[in-house]
């Protein structure tokens, strides 16, 4: 009888630890929805203290131990544009303890990006495990769930392999990187299309993975069967450096010979691919858009796909005229997309994606354009194109 009630103990204690050890604050177990969300009353593994804490009304609490500081606020970064307050720095006040903190909110389930400035100097914020690393100082991210997994987030469903490729490139002249999405249930003896996918300014081939989503985004359109399988190839698009003042001139014929002699052969001889412009693709955000514009539309012998994510050029007329004086355009491009996010629809980009869409009216060039989301210049822009609209058109078979 006494086993009995011990065993009966013991299952009830499961019933309730269980559950509490499946997930907490930034514990780093899971690719959890919600990592932000305390459930445990832990902190973060050697971080002071819980920063930023999501909680299920959507308002958001940061904090920050600096007991001899002076003035600390948020002061760029996505939070900023989602409360409404275009540049004005967000304050956070000073307790008694030195824990410096402020809540805000609500926000829209999604995933945002933030420095702390303390008495002038930016920072990360130390409590904060989930940061991206770019090539660019890095920045803290917060990520704000919803009632269960987003559409970016990893799903109970059959998921693709993500391989880090290291090449020599005799363009740049050194050792770089690549990052090849291949389907759940990759077959080699299929051959598959292939989207080139690249950064903006700053951006490496690992933010459209840990950032962008890129390939959860796929896993799940694949599952809900709302897109056709590919592969992703996701090349280091900096190719000289940003601050570079030739930058403009120099990066876009640079590219263009990293793509045309290491990128496409290397993806070609590891994959199995349809080895032709029908069955590639060239996409990419902001500078990657430019690139995939410049470069793409001037080789038509390589790519018959396209997606122009908050992108264009305000002298398309000009820079384009190849593209846009060739008759037979129409019959060589399969798709092209041009998107962007509704608050940046209402900014400063739109000029250039404007530029380039009346460009592409006036000779009648046949395109998809679309607004959607509720981000700016940013990922949850970019996040949303590619699933809400790009990825599920790209190789339609009808």
């Amino acid at each position: 009888m006494k086993r009995i009630k011990h065993l009966l103990l013991v299952f009830i204690t499961a019933l309730f630890v269980c559950p509490i050890l499946s997930q907490a604050q930034q514990a780093n177990v899971n690719l959890d929805y919600n990592p932000q969300k305390d459930t445990e009353g832990l902190i973060p593994f050697s971080a002071p203290l819980n920063s930023p804490e999501v909680h299920d009304d959507h308002m958001v609490t940061f904090r920050l131990k600096a007991p001899e500081a002076k003035v600390v606020t948020i002061t760029d970064g996505t939070i900023l544009t989602a409360l409404g307050r275009g540049r004005e720095p967000l304050p956070l006040e000073k307790g008694e303890d030195g824990i410096w903190s402020v809540t805000v909110g609500p926000f829209e389930p999604d995933m945002y990006a933030y420095h702390f400035n303390v008495d002038g100097m930016q920072i990360c914020d130390p409590s904060n495990t989930i940061a991206a690393f770019t090539a660019m100082p890095p920045y803290s991210q917060l990520i704000v769930h919803g009632d269960g997994p987003a559409y970016y987030d990893a799903k109970n469903v059959p998921h693709g392999n993500v391989t880090r490729h290291i090449y020599h490139s005799d363009v740049t002249n050194g050792e770089r990187e690549m990052y090849v999405y291949t389907p759940p249930g990759y077959d080699a003896a299929k051959e598959y299309p292939v989207l080139y996918l690249v950064g903006g300014s700053g951006e490496l081939p690992s933010n459209w993975i840990y950032d962008g989503r890129a390939n959860l985004i796929l896993d799940n359109l694949l599952a809900e069967g709302k897109a056709e399988p590919m592969i992703i190839a996701i090349p280091n698009n900096q190719v000289i450096h940003r601050n570079h003042p030739q930058h403009t001139e120099l990066t876009f014929d640079i590219f263009e010979k990293e793509l045309r002699k290491h990128v496409i052969p290397l993806v070609d001889e590891s994959y199995s691919t349809i080895q032709n412009p029908k069955g590639r693709a060239i996409s990419g955000l902001s500078m990657g858009g430019r690139h995939s514009m410049f470069i793409g539309f001037r080789s038509l012998d390589l790519f018959a796909n396209f997606g122009i994510l908050s992108a264009g050029d305000v002298t398309a007329e000009t820079t384009l005229s190849q593209f846009l004086t060739d008759p037979k355009v129409n019959d060589k491009v399969d798709y092209l997309f041009i998107g962007q996010g509704t608050e940046e629809a209402k900014g400063f980009f739109s000029r250039r994606v404007d530029g380039l869409c009346k460009a592409l009216d006036k000779h009648n060039i046949e395109y998809d354009y679309y607004v959607g989301g509720s981000g700016g210049h940013d990922w949850s822009t970019w996040r949303h194109l590619l699933y809400y609209r790009f990825l599920p058109n790209l190789w339609k078979t009808e």
